[in-house]
């Protein structure tokens, strides 16, 4: 007898303990703690303001080109709506190329080379296309760039 009361007892008491354990575990699916952070809730240190991009001006290059910075946005803006790949780079850079390489070569023109960014080419891939030799049209993309440098630290001065 004692020890059928015993059994009894101890299955009481483990059916009891599983039953506890599986309302808690229950519990725990229903209501999911959220994930913790590893960073703290407040900042310590003063935040800046987001960085927002700031207006490009075409004032330094357009000097360069000798025309309008006005009308260097128009013809970009016409050039991005043909070409919505185009970047900002990009157009400088056949603009400048095309004054700097036009005189030797009249078939580099900056459509021509807007012409060529639009079907994939890069700018190298397009002078060269246009006839220009590998290490000359390398050579003219670095005097370019030098260029452009130049003329955004001579537009901020």
């Amino acid at each position: 007898m004692k020890v059928t009361r015993i059994l009894a007892s101890t299955l009481a008491a483990t059916l009891l303990t599983a039953a506890a354990l599986a309302a808690q575990r229950a519990s725990r699916v229903q209501n999911p703690k959220p994930p913790t952070s590893h960073r703290p809730a407040t900042m310590s240190h003063p935040t800046t303001a987001p960085n927002t991009p700031r207006p490009m001006s075409f004032k330094g290059i357009a000097n360069k080109l000798g025309t309008t910075p006005d009308m260097l946005e128009g013809a970009y803006q016409t050039a991005l709506a043909a070409n919505a790949k185009l970047t900002r780079g990009q157009f400088v850079a056949a603009n400048v190329l095309a004054k700097n390489l036009g005189d030797k070569n009249p078939a580099i023109t900056t459509q021509a080379i807007l012409d060529g960014l639009k079907s994939g080419k890069s700018i190298g891939q397009t002078l060269q296309a246009l006839g220009v030799k590998a290490n000359d049209a390398h050579d003219a993309q670095r005097a370019a760039n030098r260029e452009i440098q130049q003329s955004q630290k001579d537009s901020t001065d």
